[in-house]
């Protein structure tokens, strides 16, 4: 069964928490968040933001922490088979409350619906604080462009962080 290896990002600036469900094969290969070039994450946060995306991992802890975000996910282990969110069982959930001890986290937005579900069934009964569910930066949601996926998202963050 694997385990979630990567450590979250945030600081005591963090404004916004966004999860993930559980990191696909390649982030775990990778030892950080949104490792598939496919996935169009880091792709859609430099479109929001107006800057160079990210390539290096210290770049993508750089942008995130610019710009007040915090970024983790739902899941500390579960089953799975490859990175497909569809087969996820078994799931034991990450305690997501050192982050918002640390942090003063005033929105918590799911990349994607498999995220907002298992946090709404596994966190929210903790932690009692609402999600927002933003359309999966994935390349499995192909219904969305990258330009479509920042216009939504930078709409998202507009009252939460300064200079969207």
């Amino acid at each position: 069964m694997p385990v979630h290896n990567i450590e979250p990002v945030y600081n005591d600036k963090s404004k916004v928490l966004i999860l993930g469900s559980f990191p696909s094969v390649k982030s775990r290969e990778q030892q950080f968040f949104y490792g598939h070039p496919q996935n169009r994450f880091w792709r859609v946060l430099a479109e929001v933001f107006g800057c160079p995306v990210p390539q290096t991992v210290s770049e993508k802890k750089e942008m995130l922490l610019m710009h007040q975000i915090a970024v983790w996910d739902v899941i500390a282990s579960c089953s799975i088979e490859g990175s497909s969110d569809a087969s996820i069982r078994d799931v034991r959930p990450n305690d997501i409350s050192r982050i918002l001890k640390t942090a003063d986290i005033q929105k918590i937005f799911a990349n994607g619906a498999k995220a907002h579900d298992l946090y709404r069934k596994y966190i929210y009964p903790v932690t009692q604080r609402e999600i927002v569910k933003l359309p999966s930066t994935s390349p499995a949601n192909a219904a969305y462009s990258v330009e479509r996926l920042a216009e939504i998202w930078k709409e998202s963050f507009q009252n939460t962080l300064p200079a969207v």
